[in-house]
């Protein structure tokens, strides 16, 4: 190298380190926690955009974004009149179109219980500005939007928990659809396109896995269960990872876990992180997984229910190569 192109890269690199340069804020350092702000949050899922901010819903109903290095989570958006939010459960980055998808959801763990349906909710990234809602239809009985996932025509998919459904809006439509309903998705939770583009499901309470078909023409298909080469312990979260890779987040065994779709044979579990409070999401950042512990014994078990939980953190893990 020159003396010239040493000079220059010097340079660089003094520019990249200056305080205030915008190349160097373009891209901060992940911190390896996120501490969320505010009390009895119970936070349910998690996303990220394509600059690595990071959006979490929950119980409430306030959305919390924390923008890339910084370690605390502010509320973003918020449960009033013009948001229409309710229980915030599913929300999905869509970086293609700009917006932010959610599940919102009736509180019936309030008093008085909340009203109304179960709604798919799309605000823009940009400004948090609602931009449509697609409630469920109201003619179905009992439902519960828990997770969404989008196809490569951009679809959006969401589970239903309570009717054991898939719905989907088309790509432009006005309105949500049935898709889809089989046996195997009794309290059907995660959802997410995956290895070869294929829609992939979990059951949190029968802790299963499953491939769902798709025809060329975009109709429901067969619904495959799949072994897995460890018990799944309440699968929650799932979202790709790339190539044959899942990750996902297990809230009853309190595990992150990395699946392996091998050509044959079962699906492998492998374990990176342990010891989490209901591991309730998992989203990637930078190589990191990060998971909010959503704490819901607090929620649910009359010995803990009046007790303080304590602060709700994002933590994070290195995701192995």
């Amino acid at each position: 190298m020159g003396e010239d192109a040493v000079k220059k890269a010097l340079l660089i690199g003094l520019m990249l380190l200056a305080p205030g340069c915008a190349t160097a804020q373009l891209n901060p350092a992940m911190p390896d926690e996120i501490t969320m702000a505010g009390d009895r949050l119970f936070p349910e899922s998690i996303t990220s955009d394509a600059a690595g901010n990071i959006y979490i819903g929950s119980n409430p109903g306030i959305v919390f974004r924390a923008l890339r290095g910084s370690a605390v989570a502010e509320p973003w958006l918020m449960p009033d009149a013009e948001s229409g939010l309710q229980s915030v459960f599913g929300v999905l980055v869509d970086d293609a179109r700009g917006l932010l998808w959610v599940c919102s959801n009736p509180n019936t763990l309030v008093e008085p219980r909340q009203t109304g349906l179960a709604t798919v909710k799309a605000f823009t990234l940009s400004s948090g500005q609602l931009m449509a809602d697609y409630p469920f239809p109201a003619d179905s009985g009992p439902a519960l939007c828990n997770d969404i996932t989008i196809d490569a025509n951009g679809d959006v998919y969401a589970s239903d928990t309570v009717g054991a459904r898939i719905l989907r809006l088309r790509s432009g439509a006005a309105a949500l659809e049935y898709w889809g309903a089989s046996e195997h998705f009794t309290a059907i939770d995660g959802i997410s396109f995956g290895p070869g583009g294929a829609l992939y499901a979990n059951s949190i309470q029968r802790n299963t896995l499953m491939r769902v078909g798709k025809g060329t023409d975009g109709s429901f298909g067969a619904v495959e269960l799949l072994a897995t080469s460890a018990p799944l312990g309440g699968p929650d979260g799932l979202r790709p990872l790339g190539g044959n890779h899942m990750l996902q987040s297990e809230g009853n065994a309190g595990t992150i876990t990395v699946l392996t779709f091998p050509e044959s044979g079962p699906v492998q579990v492998q374990v990176i992180a342990s010891g989490i409070d209901y591991a309730s999401s998992v989203t990637m950042v930078g190589g990191r997984a990060y998971f909010p512990e959503g704490k819901l014994s607090f929620l649910f078990d009359p010995a803990k229910r009046g007790q303080d939980p304590g602060a709700f953190v994002v933590r994070s893990v290195e995701i192995p190569q």
